[in-house]
């Protein structure tokens, strides 16, 4: 794997209920969400080393029928035939994700009223993790599980209307790298500026902890969609760097 895509699989390893190590792929499960290909997700299957079909057996099995999960098959991934192989076994082509990449230079940060805090504390994290579960759709079970976050390596900060949590954002840094997640507004906050107060926020952390570059993801543009994040995301600098195909196993 690259140090970007290190980085990017370290930061939400660390924070998954369920890992599972398979023929160089790593299968990241979320019981509490079993809706939710986006976090029940393979990751480096054919990376590192071409994968065989009986990886592929052995990842599904893992993944189980309990949840609904993506396969990510990253640009590169062999054998050419992976695609093929998942697909035979019952797999739909899925929404891709498009990987972000972008120097530590500092963000213009816009006019906002609300006040950005860092999350330090047990009543902080509960708080971060609502605003992520609803800003996402992600069920009640899942809050303890984000919650974690803060403990296991993740930088993470609310941002407040006086004291009421309306955003929330957090950074992985290893490697020299930061991978920017967990980035939610809940509805009756949006266009307040927060996500780009955020957005510069932890650009900032990273260039003080001597970080070169900056990661994020989202879901690749198509005009059946949602794009508002996709554009958040080139308006702050960032440049795309390719995109993983997701092959979708429902539950």
């Amino acid at each position: 794997m690259t140090r970007e895509e290190r980085v990017t699989l370290a930061a939400y390893r660390c924070v998954a209920p369920v890992v599972h190590e398979i023929g160089g792929a790593v299968c990241l499960r979320f019981p509490e969400a079993s809706d939710s290909p986006m976090l029940n997700r393979v990751v480096g299957l054919g990376v590192d080393a071409p994968a065989t079909e009986d990886d592929v057996d052995d990842v599904l099995a893992a993944m189980g029928r309990d949840v609904s999960f993506y396969v990510a098959v990253a640009p590169g991934a062999r054998p050419p035939e992976l695609s093929d192989w998942l697909e035979e076994r019952g797999l739909e082509r899925g929404w891709g994700w498009m990987a972000f990449r972008r120097g530590v230079d500092a963000l213009e940060r816009r006019p906002t009223e609300l006040r950005l805090v860092p999350v330090e504390n047990g009543e902080q994290a509960a708080a971060f993790a609502r605003v992520v579960r609803i800003g996402y759709g992600l069920p009640d079970a899942l809050e303890p599980v984000i919650a974690r976050a803060p403990e296991m390596g993740w930088a993470c900060w609310l941002a407040l209307d006086g004291d009421e949590p309306a955003s929330a954002a957090g950074i992985f840094v290893a490697e020299g790298a930061g991978y920017l997640g967990f980035a939610a507004t809940l509805a009756e906050h949006r266009g307040r500026g927060a996500q780009n107060a955020l957005l510069a926020e932890r650009i900032e952390h990273a260039a003080k902890l001597g970080c070169d570059v900056v990661l994020t993801e989202t879901g690749e543009r198509r005009d059946d969609l949602p794009s508002s994040s996709y554009r958040n995301i080139v308006r702050a600098g960032f440049q795309e760097v390719a995109v993983t195909a997701n092959w979708l196993g429902r539950r």
